[in-house]
């Protein structure tokens, strides 16, 4: 990944390849920020520059001051994800066949992730391309003991030796207390590389020995000012779109679905979340929680709730079915909800549960 492919973050970037040139390098890093905002694609970047041996210098006014050449060997193994001293880390997720699997027996899988999605993808995107989804994924014992394996071997090429652990929200803490000495004191030319979204969801152990570099939202440079809406807009239409056009979809089908009390199809419509995974199954519930504020918002003010689901009258007739008499059992009942998913519980009779409750309360308006 070239620094020129990035769109946007040109002050950032060229903050990036000064430290760089004037090897002030940390061995131990994190790029922090959502990762529709480019963060593993800048980590990829500043990667492929540091370990570029042909690096590219532009004069004053551009753009960007420099840039990694594409063409040196260097650069080509690693756009390719094959080059033997960049070690890829991520979550994994245990399944009936691998009770305990480990990144080195995912990682052809997860690079082939990584070609077809490309560098904007969630931790949850992988989870269901793995075909585990309806699991948490995680770092594992073994996954630390194999990097501070491979930390103290020398590097295949004679140069830098990088590890980009991504996701790194879900280390754990007996894993955590393994990685902690290495990411102290690594072996000369190590370059750890965190790759997250959240350091409120990261444990303080790990947070505290990296330096972090916090990716913004806002594209600085490289985009004209009046285009900079547009493409912040079409971001956000590429990476959340779908899923909120699916959140919408799905909750006023539930809806009906609680209010007419169908089982045959509720049970459907279950089954089908029960599939979705985890992630998704928080994201919607927030989503539902979001929702019911609005609505209640509308009745209690006789402001307008703006529920936006694209059914016209749903969207009418709904905020009328969350009162001051249900909405306390409502927001109850969903905060429950998540909580059981979060903590692993059986998602499909968790789900069923919260159906049977909601289609009480909403009735009983």
């Amino acid at each position: 990944m070239r620094f020129k492919d990035i769109v946007g973050q040109r002050v950032l970037i060229n903050q990036l390849t000064e430290v760089i040139d004037a090897g002030r390098v940390s061995h131990a890093q994190m790029m922090l920020g959502k990762m529709g905002y480019g963060t593993l694609a800048l980590a990829m970047g500043y990667v492929q520059y540091l370990m570029c041996e042909n690096r590219q210098h532009y004069g004053e006014g551009g753009e960007l001051r420099a840039d990694s050449c594409g063409e040196c060997p260097s650069c080509k193994k690693i756009e390719s994800m094959v080059h033997p001293d960049v070690h890829l880390y991520f979550p994994t997720i245990s399944t009936t066949k691998v009770e305990k699997p480990r990144c080195s027996e995912y990682r052809e899988e997860f690079v082939k992730f990584l070609q077809e999605k490309g560098m904007y993808v969630k931790v949850n995107d992988w989870y269901v391309y793995s075909g585990a989804e309806n699991k948490q994924g995680e770092y594992r014992k073994a996954d630390a003991l194999e990097l501070i394996e491979e930390v103290g071997m020398k590097s295949y090429e004679g140069r830098e030796k990088v590890f980009i652990l991504w996701g790194p929200e879900q280390i754990k803490t007996q894993v955590a207390n393994e990685l902690l000495k290495t990411l102290e004191e690594p072996y000369e030319g190590t370059l750890i590389m965190l790759v997250g979204e959240s350091d409120d969801r990261m444990l303080a152990t790990v947070r505290s020995r990296v330096q972090t570099t916090r990716v913004p939202r806002i594209m600085d440079g490289g985009l004209p000012e009046e285009a900079e809406g547009d493409y912040i807009e079409a971001q956000r239409l590429r990476n959340e779109g779908e899923e909120i056009e699916e959140m919408k979809r799905l909750f006023v089908e539930w809806m009906r679905l609680l209010f007419k009390l169908k089982m045959a199809e509720l049970g459907k419509w279950v089954e089908g979340m029960a599939r979705a995974g985890r992630e998704k199954q928080k994201q919607f519930l927030g989503y539902v929680l979001e929702n019911m504020r609005r609505c209640f918002g509308e009745t209690a003010s006789g402001t307008a709730a703006a529920l936006k689901t694209g059914d016209e009258r749903f969207d009418a007739m709904f905020p009328s079915m969350v009162t001051p008499r249900n909405v306390e059992q409502i927001y109850e009942s969903v905060s429950e909800a998540l909580f059981s998913i979060e903590r692993n519980a059986n998602p499909k009779v968790t789900l069923m549960q919260l159906s049977f409750q909601l289609s009480r309360y909403i009735k009983n308006r």
